[in-house]
C-alpha cells in the first residue's frame, strides 16, 4: 500500500481546517472591533472628548481584516468573476484559462509577499499615525501575511485544478 502524500495527511488537513476557522473568526472580530472603535470615537468626539487613536487603530484592523476576508472569500469561491467569454469556450480552453489565471495570481501574490515583507521591514522605525508607541510595520505586515494566506489558498486551488479530470462536469 502506498504512503499518502504529505499534503493529503489527516493531520495536515485538520491543521489547515483549524487555521481556516481561526482566520474567519479573527477577521470577523477585527471587522466588529473596527466598527466599535469608529462608533466609540464618534461618540467621544460628540461629547467633547475626542479619542484620536480610535480611527487610526480601526484603520490598522481594516488592513488586516481586508486580507483575511479576501482569503476566506477566495477559499469559498465568493469573489466576483466575469466568465462571459470563458463559459463559451471548449472545456480544454476553459481549463487552460483557469490555469493561466491561477499562475498569474500566484505570481502576483509572490510579489505581494516579497514587497510587503520589504515594506514592513523598512517601515519598522516609523510610528503609526496617532499611536506613536506602535510601529507602522504592524499595519504593513498585513500585506505579506495576507498574501501568504491567499497564496496557500491559490496553491490548493491549482492542485485541485491539476488533479481534476478535464472531462468531469465539475471541472
Amino acid at each position: 500500500m502506498a504512503e499518502p502524500h504529505l499534503l493529503e495527511s489527516p493531520l495536515l488537513k485538520r491543521l489547515y481546517a483549524a487555521i481556516c476557522v481561526i482566520e474567519g473568526r479573527v477577521a470577523a472580530a477585527f471587522l466588529v472591533a473596527m466598527v466599535v472603535l469608529i462608533f466609540f470615537g464618534g461618540l467621544a468626539r460628540l461629547i467633547g472628548h475626542p479619542v484620536n487613536w480610535a480611527v487610526d487603530f480601526a484603520t490598522c484592523l481594516f488592513a488586516w481584516a481586508c486580507f483575511m476576508c479576501a482569503d476566506v472569500a477566495w477559499r469559498h469561491d465568493r469573489l466576483m468573476a466575469i466568465n462571459l467569454v470563458t463559459e463559451r469556450l471548449p472545456a480544454g480552453w476553459r481549463k487552460g484559462c483557469r490555469l493561466l489565471n491561477l499562475a498569474l495570481i500566484i505570481a502576483f501574490l509572490l510579489f505581494v509577499i516579497v514587497m510587503g515583507t520589504w515594506l514592513a521591514w523598512t517601515s519598522r522605525g516609523r510610528s503609526f499615525q496617532g499611536i506613536p508607541e506602535i510601529s507602522y510595520s504592524w499595519v504593513t505586515a498585513a500585506m505579506p501575511f495576507g498574501g501568504l494566506l491567499l497564496l496557500v489558498t491559490t496553491l490548493r486551488k491549482l492542485r485541485a485544478e491539476l488533479a481534476c479530470d478535464a472531462e468531469a462536469a465539475a471541472c
